[in-house]
């Protein structure tokens, strides 16, 4: 992993994205080569310069937006190359757009098609290569955890799939004195030797902490040893929040949030944020403006009652601010008193239905962005009903509040609709990781990676 703007990426993530990113801008030199193989002088090269890097960064961009970047996909071959063609189809179309709107980067019908197909090989040719090559355990870090106990376990129940592992290998685990074994027995280790030497012995290249009582045979001196030979030593939650992207509830304690970089505030951090907030508000309200119109249209007509829905959220240092949303339930749907939607929910109307699986319905609450009451990504608001119940019996739940709350978030492009006490556990703990890993840069990731879930309607009810 590679921490980048204090967010964590596998490398061969990293890796892969310089190789499609070249390919697509070398696809359209190679495509003018090809058509006119006599023609390119120095000043085409010049020309083409601005030409390949609009056609790298459009279809760079339609990648991410599928999920293609994704450190988790588990679509597996054929759902991958479905999202590829996907992901070109709309690059095409946008394409296409661009050179009607702006004619000098019309690079000519026939390069464009030939430097299409060239990407599209090359796209297809580097992700076979990928595939075959991340799980390759040569490449992979090598981690040895120390303890057995119930925090040990947490490796083997939250690292289950195959994708959850990727980029590391778990050597085994090495039992401490006093600590009772939740884990099977041929995936222990024996302590015969110094822990350095068992290092060296199966070329670790990190030690995981995961003693779950270090009162108890704490090995002090033998961790200093590694440390000062070269073998990186981490916390149990530090390895969680690099590699699946959340702090664990379960693990956290105060001091760990004390001593632990992020959670930061500032002048210029809120500067920034506000500028990207006004900045994607705008552009998005430009080019979902017509979509509004017609939503409210078909709102009214379907039942003539109110276009908007009006709600009472907790925002940023647990001030109230009233979100605006389409209406996408009957106007009667709350007359019990506050509920979560439920799946298949008879409370949604036929156009509620699906302007909440395309998240058309959350449109509107890019005015609460332009008015400073909401961020575009942060987590999402919640209602006091709730936040009271869950400030009472979750820990640390207050902490997501310290941010505005946002249209998206890295809770909604990692985890479904949640509408359960578990779900807003889970949900917390990459609310959690946003608010202590916030950077422009993770924001870009979210905001592109919300297409994906748009897209394929995930986690809508």
């Amino acid at each position: 992993m590679i921490r980048l703007f204090k967010h964590y990426i596998p490398k061969s993530l990293i890796l892969l994205a310089f190789a499609e990113i070249l390919i697509f801008v070398v696809s359209v030199y190679f495509g003018h080569a090809v058509r006119f193989p006599a023609e390119l002088v120095d000043s085409d090269v010049d020309s083409l310069g601005l030409k390949s890097l609009v056609f790298a960064f459009v279809m760079y961009s339609c990648l991410i937006a599928m999920g293609l970047y994704q450190r988790h996909l588990r679509d597996g071959r054929r759902g991958m190359f479905v999202r590829i063609g996907v992901s070109f189809l709309i690059g095409f179309v946008v394409m296409s757009l661009l050179f009607y709107l702006f004619p000098g980067l019309l690079v000519g019908r026939g390069v464009f098609g030939l430097a299409f197909i060239f990407a599209l090989a090359g796209v297809l040719v580097v992700r076979v290569i990928y595939i075959k090559l991340v799980d390759r355990q040569a490449l992979h870090r090598r981690i040895l955890v120390l303890g057995v106990g119930k925090k040990a376990k947490l490796i083997e129940s939250l690292l289950k799939r195959k994708t959850d592992k990727r980029g590391v290998t778990i050597v085994g685990y090495v039992p401490i004195a006093g600590e009772k074994a939740h884990i099977p027995a041929d995936k222990l280790i024996s302590h015969t030797s110094t822990l350095n030497e068992l290092v060296r012995e199966h070329d670790v290249d990190e030690i995981v902490l995961a003693i779950t009582d270090r009162r108890k045979g704490f090995p002090v001196d033998e961790l200093l040893d590694c440390k000062m030979s070269g073998v990186e030593v981490v916390e149990l939650i530090s390895f969680f929040e690099r590699q699946i992207g959340k702090i664990i509830l379960e693990l956290l304690h105060p001091s760990w949030l004390i001593f632990s970089d992020g959670f930061r505030q500032g002048v210029v951090r809120d500067a920034v944020k506000r500028t990207f907030d006004i900045t994607a508000s705008l552009v998005l309200l430009l080019f979902s403006f017509p979509i509004m119109l017609i939503a409210m249209l078909c709102i009214y007509l379907e039942d003539r009652g109110p276009v908007f829905y009006r709600q009472i959220r907790v925002g940023k240092n647990w001030q109230l601010v009233q979100v605006l949303k389409f209406r996408s339930m009957r106007v009667d749907a709350e007359k019990a008193g506050a509920q979560f939607a439920a799946a298949n929910d008879d409370r949604v109307t036929r156009i509620g239905g699906f302007i909440r699986k395309t998240r058309i319905d959350e449109l509107p609450q890019l005015f609460n962005v332009l008015k400073g009451e909401m961020s575009f990504v942060g987590p999402r608001p919640e209602r006091p009903e709730f936040v009271e119940k869950f400030s009472a019996n979750i820990n640390f739940y207050a902490e997501r509040h310290r941010v505005k709350p946002g249209i998206t978030g890295w809770a909604q492009i990692c985890y479904p609709y949640g509408a359960s006490e578990k779900d807003t556990i889970e949900k917390l703990q990459y609310d959690l990781y946003y608010v202590k890993n916030y950077s422009l840069f993770l924001d870009l990731t979210i905001l592109f990676q919300t297409a994906e879930v748009i897209l394929w309607g995930k986690g809508a009810r």
